[in-house]
């Protein structure tokens, strides 16, 4: 047999080794994995950066500030209302029908037309109704004249009785002809009453004022008092009436309110509130509370020359139910929700900074918010750009002039100038309302 084979170096078994033929093999590898550790170092120091500082509001130093609305607390007469949805529901509403039957000869308004109560609208056939009258009335005659001979043939009875030449028996029976026939004449003039009025409803008039629907028939057409929809309908426009419900927990403070013997004053808006129809007065309230909703249905009145309140259009109701005296009103875009309740951020001119202050709310308009506790009357409130802002925070109004770019402050009184004429515009554009506050700036 031939010899062992040796076992290889040790050396040849780690690729690591020492050896001069391995660190050049590896030396290019790890010098790439160092340039790339420092591109990504400086790459990451340049984006990153250090932290700026922040100031006591939270905001980077060296922010711009934040250009805001503001407002001016103002001491004023706040109206205590009550909003609710409402329905124009007319004070009357008939449908006109014929109360006689026969054939519709001529009609005589034009749909849409505002009428008068006993305005002539149609005319049925008069014919049968006249020759029924003139029949009841030739009744009436004939029945009149034997009451007459009646009546004198009782007299002579008398007098023959009187003489004691003519039974009692034959004078009891012509009084009792008499009354038979005073009874036949009264039914006779009945007749002749129904017959003069059937001829009268043969001219159909207007039982209300108000304006004429679209017609149900034409002329030309049987109609009787057993038509479902008659011939049109009328509805009273003018005044009319507004429906509408309130809550049970607001009903003391309205009863209230009545009991002061002045008319409660009601407005209503159209569907967006952007648009006054019409002023009226709070007219009634119902006497049971709707279990379902909690509410009580009341109804107030308004005068509708302009007839822009229309029958059962859905209006927006104002019901001013009294007034707070010298109350202290913000917009309600000032006040905001936060943890701690509501909140607004105030104004420190001199600093061009804000300082967040909790309130405590009252009452509430479409516009102005009631503040009873933390701000003060002539202090200015941020209205717009408040979700920007935290506590000490700087800010700029639209109408102060801006910064320069290169940091040398700000410029003349006639650059600033133009730029819060420019900012103005630019305020306008981006969507946001201009607000004035007390002092008209």
């Amino acid at each position: 047999m031939g010899p062992e084979p040796t076992a290889p170096p040790a050396a040849s078994l780690h690729p690591l080794s020492d050896s001069p033929a391995a660190r050049r093999r590896w030396l290019p590898w790890l010098l790439l994995l160092l340039v790339v550790a420092a591109i990504g170092g400086l790459s990451w120091y340049a984006v990153k950066g250090k932290p700026p500082a922040k100031d006591k509001g939270g905001m980077p130093r060296g922010r711009p500030p934040v250009t805001v609305g503001v407002a001016t607390a103002e001491k004023q007469n706040f109206p205590v209302e009550l909003d609710a949805l409402g329905t124009v529901t007319p004070i009357a509403n008939a449908v006109v029908r014929a109360q006689v039957s026969g054939v519709l000869q001529q009609v005589l308004f034009s749909e849409g037309q505002i009428v008068r109560r006993g305005q002539l609208l149609a005319v049925i056939d008069a014919r049968p109704f006249e020759n029924a009258l003139m029949q009841a009335r030739g009744q009436l005659q004939r029945d009149e004249a034997q009451l007459d001979v009646a009546r004198v043939n009782e007299r002579r009875y008398r007098q023959l009785l009187a003489q004691d030449s003519i039974a009692q028996q034959e004078v009891d029976a012509q009084v009792a002809l008499v009354r038979q026939l005073e009874g036949t004449v009264n039914i006779d003039r009945a007749a002749v009453r129904t017959a003069e009025l059937n001829l009268d409803f043969s001219r159909v008039a207007a039982p209300i004022s108000g304006r004429i629907g679209l017609r149900s028939v034409d002329a030309g057409n049987l109609v009787g008092p057993s038509d479902a929809n008659g011939i049109v309908s009328i509805t009273q426009v003018d005044p009319i009436d507004v429906a509408f419900a309130v809550p049970q927990d607001a009903v003391p403070e309205l009863k209230a309110a009545l009991a002061g013997g002045k008319p409660l004053a009601v407005s209503a808006f159209d569907r967006t509130r952007s648009t006054q129809l019409a002023n009226g007065r709070f007219l009634a309230l119902d006497n049971v509370v709707d279990t379902q909703t909690g509410t009580v249905r009341a109804k107030a009145r308004f005068e509708n020359a302009k007839t822009l309140l229309f029958p059962n259009q859905f209006v927006n109701v104002r019901l001013k139910l009294r007034t707070v005296d010298d109350a202290t009103a913000v917009p309600v875009s000032a006040v905001r929700n936060g943890g701690n309740g509501p909140f607004v951020y105030v104004l420190n001119p001199a600093e061009s900074t804000v300082s967040l202050r909790s309130v405590k709310r009252g009452l509430s308009s479409a516009e102005k918010t009631q503040i009873l506790d933390g701000v003060r009357p002539g202090e200015q409130v941020i209205t717009e750009g408040a979700d920007r802002l935290t506590d000490g925070a700087k800010v700029r109004l639209p109408g102060a002039g801006r910064e320069a770019k290169d940091g040398k402050g700000g410029r003349g009184d006639k650059d600033r100038g133009k730029d819060g004429g420019k900012d103005g515009k630019s305020g306008a554009a981006d969507g946001r309302p201009a607000r004035r506050d007390a002092s008209g700036g």
